[in-house]
């Protein structure tokens, strides 16, 4: 007689489902079967996975939500120009110039040896920056590069005449 193949597994979530386990060597069939049943069936796994897919999801957009208030907030505070460009990079245009710039005030003025003049002299470059691709490229970058960056910044980042926005 043949080690059996099929095995009725009552899964931790207290459902039963026959298992095939042919394509495991006879030994090691039942030491399989046992795992199993510590786990949830295959449809009660899934729907764990796709409910926190959807928690994450709603976790990053109330993140993200949170994150434009922020940056909204400080614009207005700060008298930054609204940027332009594509519907779809406004809003993270926005979130990226507030980070850039709270790092950049963080190493310069909080953590460096810059002064108010210096910091005030910085913001004016950043305000002359209003494209919100231009904000998007510099995400990654350094809060200490960003004066330099700002000087490279060309005519194309800068006002409303570009009409390639």
């Amino acid at each position: 007689m043949a080690v059996r193949t099929q095995w009725t597994v009552e899964h931790a979530c207290s459902h039963q489902v026959v298992h095939d386990l042919s394509d495991r060597p006879a030994d090691k069939r039942a030491g399989f079967a046992r795992w199993l049943a510590a786990k949830d069936c295959s449809d009660c796994w899934k729907a764990a996975r796709d409910a926190d897919t959807e928690s994450k999801a709603e976790w990053l957009a109330a993140k993200r939500a949170a994150e434009q208030e922020a940056a909204v907030a400080w614009a207005t505070q700060f008298d930054m120009p609204q940027l332009e460009g594509p519907e779809k990079a406004l809003d993270w245009g926005e979130r990226s110039r507030h980070q850039l710039m709270m790092a950049a005030h963080t190493a310069l003025v909080v953590e460096g040896s810059w002064g108010e003049a210096d910091w005030a002299e910085l913001e004016e470059k950043a305000r002359a920056i209003t494209r919100a691709g231009w904000w998007l490229d510099q995400r990654d970058a350094e809060g200490t590069d960003l004066l330099e960056l700002l000087d490279a910044a060309t005519e194309a980042d800068r006002g409303t005449e570009n009409p390639f926005r």
